[in-house]
């Protein structure tokens, strides 16, 4: 049997190709960190207005991802990630092209409009094609995949700037985000009965699903409590993280270290690669252990003290800030599992709902997150400019990481009472009759 008609390989050729997009997802979220300077000087911005601009991304991506899920759920995988993946990249040549800060603004939020259908897309195909004691290592392997794309908008992005120009290399991504958007069109299918295969055994049935059930699992998730405890653990870490990997950890480790953009991308850099190896690792390990929140706990407390560090030290060795960002960007693989405990509480036809659901929550965090980030800064701006770009106080940054680290005691709450309802595995007694429901 060759590759294209054996269901358990085609299955991985096809996440490959929608991973692709959700790593260009991420480059588009991730790069305002290197184009910070850029962009402060380039529309003449105070810190609060470039945390804004980031953040348009996630004013619509967050809100989208209930949405998503019905589309997942209800118009399929493949259309909905195309489509998104389309629209994504038209933003992203408008902002490449953008000369005002409002129309920046406007390419960022058509950026987040598009990227926002892609990671609920990729875990409903994972739904209809991989078992259940496979779902939560595809999880982490997807989440994984935004570690390999903030990594390529650290250093190579900065690198690309360097010798291409801003619009020049914005544009690149845009027309690469159409190549890849025509690739899933042509590649995808929602299921393994719609390639025309066989069924894969033990994967359960996932049927396209009518707008009154769409409804029904629309309410049954959001009336579970553990739906806002995953998601609230996600506002307070993931979104978080990706305020400080994606804006003000670069212009952080330049100003206080006095090194170049260049040189300040490679920390966030090794950010971005614990982003790639923990999901994977830490999903693995709760699909052969068995075990959810626990995981999640541990890694919540490691997380936590990771920035409560950089708060209290301000300038660590050059190298343990990098070891920093390694970490809290690993253990949000922790977090991650968050995702896998709702889902297992509900039906195969209603696990893009599920997933949305609580992926909205988590990323109302990266939209918060960052004006408030920058309104912090700003309070500490030391009144200088450099080419344009404003300069922060050690204590401005202190006091950042210092909201950061009460944001993680805040997940710790979360956590430990998601433990508390579900025992530790996600499981629950009312899981069935949700999923008889669905």
């Amino acid at each position: 049997m060759g590759v294209w008609s054996d269901p358990g390989r085609r299955r991985w050729i096809v996440w490959a190709v929608l991973a692709t997009a959700f790593l260009l997802v991420n480059v588009h979220r991730l790069s305002t960190a290197v184009l910070s300077e850029d962009l402060m000087a380039a529309f003449d911005t105070t810190g609060t207005a470039l945390g804004t601009l980031h953040s348009a991304f996630f004013y619509v991506y967050a809100p989208m991802q209930v949405l998503a899920g019905v589309l997942a759920d209800r118009l399929g995988i493949r259309r909905t990630a195309t489509v998104g993946t389309a629209v994504m990249s038209v933003g992203g040549l408008a902002f490449g092209l953008a000369d005002t800060y409002a129309v920046a603004f406007l390419s960022r939020l058509l950026i987040g409009l598009g990227g926002s259908v892609v990671f609920i897309a990729i875990l409903r195909f994972c739904a209809n094609w991989f078992r259940p004691d496979e779902f939560a290592t595809m999880n982490g392997l997807t989440v994984g995949i935004a570690g390999l794309g903030g990594i390529l908008a650290t250093t190579p992005l900065a690198v690309a700037v360097t010798a291409l120009g801003v619009r020049t290399t914005l544009l690149g991504i845009g027309v690469g985000g159409l190549l890849i958007a025509t690739a899933v069109w042509l590649l995808a299918r929602d299921t393994p009965e719609d390639a025309g295969l066989d069924s894969i055994e033990k994967v359960p049935a996932a049927p396209t699903l009518s707008l009154g059930e769409v409804g029904r699992n629309v309410r049954s998730v959001f009336a579970q409590r553990e739906t806002w405890l995953a998601g609230f653990a996600l506002f307070t870490s993931t979104g978080l993280n990706i305020t400080v990997l994606g804006l003000w950890g670069v212009p952080y480790v330049s100003q206080v270290y006095d090194v170049s953009i260049t040189v300040a991308s490679t920390l966030t850099l090794l950010g971005s690669v614990g982003l790639l190896v923990g999901p994977p690792v830490v999903g693995r390990l709760s699909d052969r252990l068995g075990r959810r929140t626990d995981l999640m706990i541990a890694g919540a407390v490691a997380y936590t003290a990771t920035f409560a560090a950089l708060s209290l030290v301000g300038k660590p060795p050059f190298a343990v800030v990098g070891l920093c960002f390694f970490l809290a960007s690993f253990l949000a693989g922790s977090y991650a599992l968050g995702y896998t405990v709702v889902k297992d509480r509900h039906g195969a036809g209603a696990s893009g709902v599920a997933t949305g659901a609580v992926n909205a929550v988590a990323f109302a965090g990266a939209a918060v997150f960052p004006t408030a980030m920058g309104a912090i800064l700003d309070a500490y701006w030391t009144g200088e400019t450099v080419a344009g770009a404003r300069v922060y106080t050690m204590f401005g940054y202190r006091v950042m990481f210092a909201l950061a680290a009460v944001s993680g005691f805040v997940s710790i709450l979360c956590v430990s009472y998601l433990h508390v309802r579900t025992g530790g595995t996600g499981g629950s007694e009312g899981s069935d009759a949700t999923a008889a429901d669905a």
